[in-house]
């Protein structure tokens, strides 16, 4: 092997740790990073929540490489409060001319470029009165005396306090300011990025066709759910933990009508919208509002009897057909029972026949003498009653299972 000085050496290892650091990108379903840049084009303020290394800062750094915005991070921890509130400049005249709140250097750099993504990093390692200084910058945008530009995007990190350096549970104010993403790491897209190939992040396509469809939605989703539970509409939690994370206020449910509307232009899946709305009004009112989309999201009983599709998912598919069977049921009459009875074989062609068990007993006690049973009811009746033979086969194979399994 060739001997080379100490100097070239060195500069052997830059060429070795510029290799290192050469990677591609592919394109990759992940929920989180999708999640992720959803909130980003929304221009809502995300806070990644993760334990020490799991690649918070990575996947930042990826995402600003891919949208191509300068990438500023900031350590809340190690600033002062008036790094973010601004340092006062005394002028010629303050009587008369004020004191100005001169901001840092970041801040200045970031209004020169226009645009950027500001990474606030180790968030809950920042005492309390960082954290009350970090509000306006959060939601106003202001540093000092500038304004971040609107091409300007806001993500924090933070680790739980349990694994935090010094760490502090996030003021409620400032927590209510953030969309909550739990990041965790897949163990396929860890191998394949050591490997040298990272998920590509990607801003959601919008349809811009769908733009006032989208936010008619949103407002109908939200508004719904908020009318039926008022008290929904500002729950403080109890606990300090959870005051620092996602809770319902009207700030957050704005947050959370913009992600709708966005998901929607965007046709996002209903796991991607789950992490959002969850992750900005919380667990349980997140998903009572993802219940209350799902009815949203059901046709009418009346288009379904005209001929409108059904939906793919089981449960969603037992409500419509509930729908129709009471749809007949307060309108009754010969054209409309035997329409009910052709979406109900429809439904057995496309699903499970497990679904039309129900609805179809229901259906039939609705006959009337002179109403002729149509063919396809044999049909059903088959489908129904291999169905019902089979979970009985199975009620009877859980309960020997139960036996045996109690016997000494």
């Amino acid at each position: 092997m060739t001997s080379f000085p100490p100097a070239a050496q060195l500069d052997i290892a830059a060429d070795l740790l510029n290799l290192l650091r050469q990677t591609d990108s592919e394109p990759r379903t992940d929920v989180r990073l999708e999640a992720l840049t959803l909130a980003v084009s929304a221009d809502l303020p995300v806070l990644l929540w993760g334990e020490p290394g799991i690649g918070k800062t990575a996947a930042l750094t990826h995402l600003a490489e891919t949208l191509d915005l300068p990438l500023t991070t900031v350590i809340a921890s190690v600033h002062e409060p008036s790094d973010f509130s601004g340092l006062p400049v005394v002028g010629d005249d303050p009587a008369v001319q004020g004191v100005p709140m001169a901001p840092p250097d970041w801040a200045v750099r970031l209004v020169r470029a226009g645009r950027g993504l500001l990474f606030l990093d180790e968030l809950s390692t920042a005492p309390p009165a960082v954290q009350a200084a970090l509000l306006r910058l959060v939601l106003e945008r202001r540093v000092g005396a500038l304004r971040l530009p609107d091409g300007v995007r806001i993500v924090a990190a933070a680790n739980p306090r349990s694994s935090a350096a010094d760490g502090w549970e996030l003021s409620p104010p400032l927590a209510n300011r953030f969309v909550h993403l739990q990041w965790t790491h897949d163990h396929e897209v860890v191998v394949r990025g050591l490997g040298g190939i990272w998920p590509k992040p990607a801003l959601p396509e919008l349809d811009a066709a769908r733009l006032p469809e989208a936010v008619a939605y949103a407002r109908r989703a939200v508004c719904g759910l908020l009318t039926t539970r008022p008290a929904l509409v500002h729950k403080l939690p109890a606990s300090e933990a959870r005051r620092g994370t996602a809770w319902p206020s009207p700030r957050s449910w704005e947050m959370t009508l913009r992600l709708i509307a966005f998901a929607t232009a965007a046709g996002t899946s209903r796991e991607v919208l789950s992490l959002l709305v969850r992750g900005t009004v919380g667990d349980g009112p997140g998903l009572e509002l993802l219940a209350s989309l799902d009815q949203l999201d059901l046709p009418d009983p009346e288009a379904v009897l005209a001929g409108a599709e059904l939906p793919q998912r089981g449960d969603l598919r037992q409500v419509v057909l509930d729908g129709v069977v009471a749809a007949v049921r307060n309108r009754p009459d010969r054209s409309r029972w035997d329409a009910a009875w052709s979406v109900l074989a429809r439904a057995l062609d496309s699903g499970a026949p497990d679904v039309v068990v129900v609805p179809a007993s229901s259906l039939a006690a609705l006959r009337r003498d002179d109403w002729e049973v149509p063919d396809v009811i044999d049909r059903l009746a088959g489908a129904i009653a291999l169905s019902q033979r089979a979970d009985a086969v199975a009620l009877a194979d859980a309960q020997r299972t139960l036996t045996e399994a109690q016997r000494p």
